[in-house]
Parts: C-alpha cells; sequence; structure tokens
C-alpha cells in the first residue's frame, strides 16, 4: 500500500539498471520520482514497468541529459523537487579507459552541472551513486569507508572526482547534505521479472553474461583466472541484490529528512559476504536448472583478487542490511532473463 506522498524527488539516469529499481522503492515508500536520463544505455520502458507494478498511471520523464543547463532550470522550475537522486553516469570499466575524455565530460562535468543548477533552485540534498572502485587495490578486506582512496581506471577515477568535488561542497556550504553510496557488485532484478538489468551490447558483468550463456545466446562464460589467492583461485566479490541497493538509497534520504545523520555521509553499500566466481556459476546453474558451460582464459588486467565490504556503518546509521542472498539475486536473475530475452526490446 502506498503511503501519503512525501517529497518530489529528481531522478537522473531513472530509466537505467539501479535507477528504475530505485524509482520502484521510492513511489512504494510514499516519493515521488521525476526522471530525467538521455537513455544512451537504458529505455523508458523500464519505468513504463515501474509505474503498472506500483499502480500509478505514470512516471513524470524528461529524455534529456545532465550537461544541459536550461533544461535543469526547467525542471526545477517545473516540480517542487526537494531532493536529488543522481545515478546518470557512463560505468564501464574498459570502455573508460578507451575513452577517458568522454567518462570525464559525462561523468564529472555532468555532476558540476547538475549541482549548480540545484545551487541556483536551493536544492541541497543528493543521494550520489558512487562505487567500491573508489577503494582502487584495496590491501585488505572487508573494506571500511576509513580506507584510503585511490583509483585504477578513468570510470572509478570519475566516481573519486565527484566525491572530492562534493566533499569541497560541503566544507564550503555545510547546509548540503550530501550521501555518497559507495556500491559494490549490483546483480538481480524484481522479483516480478519486470524490471532488471538490460545492457546494450555484450554485457560487461558477470550476472548478465551468465544469463545470456543459461538462456542460450552465448555458447560459454570466460573465467577470467583460476590462480588468484582465493579459496577456488578465482575472483571474489560482493554481490549485492539491486532491490536491497535501491532500498539503501531510500534509507538515506529518509535518514537526512528526519537529521539522523551527518550532512556529509559516505556509506559501503554491499553484503559482508564475498563470493567467487565459480561460487556465482554454480548457483546461477541451480536457479535456472542447468549447468553453465564455462572456460578459464587468462586474468585481465587490474583485477584484484577479492573485493567485498564492511556493511557495518550502513546498518549503524542507516539502519539498512542487505537481506537477499545468492539464490534470491540468481532466481531473480534468471526470471528476468526468460521473460525478457531481448531485454526491454
Amino acid at each position: 500500500m502506498v503511503q501519503q506522498q512525501k517529497t518530489t524527488v529528481l531522478v537522473t539516469g531513472g530509466a537505467g539498471y539501479i535507477g528504475s529499481h530505485t524509482c520502484l522503492e521510492l513511489i512504494s515508500s510514499g516519493y515521488q520520482p521525476v526522471v530525467l536520463d538521455n537513455l544512451c544505455n537504458s529505455s523508458v520502458e523500464s519505468l513504463h514497468r515501474v509505474a503498472a507494478l506500483c499502480g500509478v498511471d505514470e512516471i513524470p520523464f524528461q529524455h534529456g541529459d545532465i550537461r544541459d543547463s536550461a533544461l535543469l532550470d526547467r525542471l526545477f522550475a517545473q516540480y517542487p523537487i526537494r531532493s536529488v537522486m543522481h545515478f546518470a553516469g557512463l560505468k564501464a570499466v574498459g570502455e573508460s579507459v578507451e575513452q577517458p575524455l568522454a567518462y570525464y565530460d559525462n561523468n564529472v562535468h555532468g555532476s558540476l552541472c547538475l549541482l549548480q543548477a540545484m545551487q541556483r533552485h536551493a536544492v541541497h540534498c543528493l543521494i550520489f551513486s558512487s562505487s567500491a572502485t573508489v577503494y582502487g587495490d584495496p590491501q585488505s578486506v572487508p573494506i571500511r569507508e576509513d580506507f584510503p582512496r585511490s583509483a585504477t581506471n578513468p570510470y572509478g577515477r570519475s566516481k573519486l572526482m565527484i566525491e572530492d568535488l562534493l566533499m569541497d561542497l560541503h566544507q564550503a556550504e555545510p547546509v548540503w547534505q550530501l550521501a555518497l553510496l559507495r556500491y559494490f557488485n549490483p546483480v538481480g532484478a524484481h522479483p516480478s521479472g519486470r524490471i532488471g538489468e538490460d545492457p546494450s551490447g555484450i554485457p560487461n558483468n558477470l550476472m548478465p553474461y551468465i544469463s545470456r550463456v543459461a538462456v542460450g545466446q552465448y555458447e560459454q562464460l570466460s573465467v577470467f583466472g583460476n590462480d588468484f589467492p582465493t579459496p577456488d583461485g578465482t575472483g571474489v566479490r560482493d554481490y549485492i541484490h539491486v532491490v536491497d541497493l535501491a532500498k539503501g538509497h531510500v534509507r538515506a534520504l529518509e535518514a537526512f529528512e528526519a537529521g539522523t545523520v551527518p550532512n556529509l555521509l559516505a556509506v559501503n553499500l554491499g553484503t559482508g559476504q564475498g563470493c567467487s566466481v565459480l561460487d556465482m556459476v554454480q548457483a546461477f546453474g541451480a536457479a535456472c536448472g542447468r549447468p553453465i558451460p564455462y572456460r578459464v582464459v587468462g586474468r585481465r588486467a587490474g583485477d584484484v583478487a577479492s573485493c567485498f565490504a564492511d556493511p557495518t556503518l550502513a546498518q549503524q546509521l542507516l539502519g539498512w542490511r542487505a537481506e537477499l542472498g545468492l539464490a534470491a539475486m540468481c532466481r531473480d536473475s534468471w526470471n528476468w532473463q526468460r521473460a525478457n530475452p531481448a531485454g526491454y526490446g
């Protein structure tokens, strides 16, 4: 049951994978999302499905770019926006190495344009989609928020630069409420199977690639290295269900509204559990009822052996923790892939 409507929230990149799931959780918690998305790696169909799942007529949507200052001014004038959730950004590590200028322009310059528009319209609450990539190659695990930050690629560096920008802004103007949500490896889909991850082209991430192998689009999975210092030799990551992740964003917004957290907040959103590539292959095979064929190939440059979160701070400050395990992640990914073999297309 939808609660009484609360704040209007501008959601940049709201038609994308994490953004669309967060719009659903916002509506379920009584908020009114307004979505701005340039649709460069997303589909407005996701928002039609979110509206149907939530029983609302439509989600206000503007096709456009966060670098368009005039468009941002019109949106802030048109809607009673009180806060912003910022997901808009390019996110492929390999592509960022090949096209660094595009990543700095879209991610860093885009964030600067957004913040300047917020400042002009006296909107001072931002929930930022940061990333565990800001920890670079960590010296130990689990990773805490006070670990040194660094970056090993332009994508991670763009997130690091935006974090620095936000910290400097808060130092100059403490009225700003800024949440830096550093999340680990989002996977899964809404349990309805109606919304999920729909990468264009060959997927960069493990779960959508496994899904396409399971559905027969690809012959087999390539496992990059089995000689890491991990229990089975394959890379260990902290996979988090996208629904848990979306709820974490809503909890951050609620905490700012309640005044129960500092105005500058950096927290990890992860499960705290490391899962290897072969663990994921086995779990997905159990979910779809068939083995996932794979072959081991050489390591990729820059891949770290193990990376998982210490999520204690998010529980202490936001009252949030991941609730959905690996079986649910694989089950929901498989339901989405099976029901939508061509994604939103």
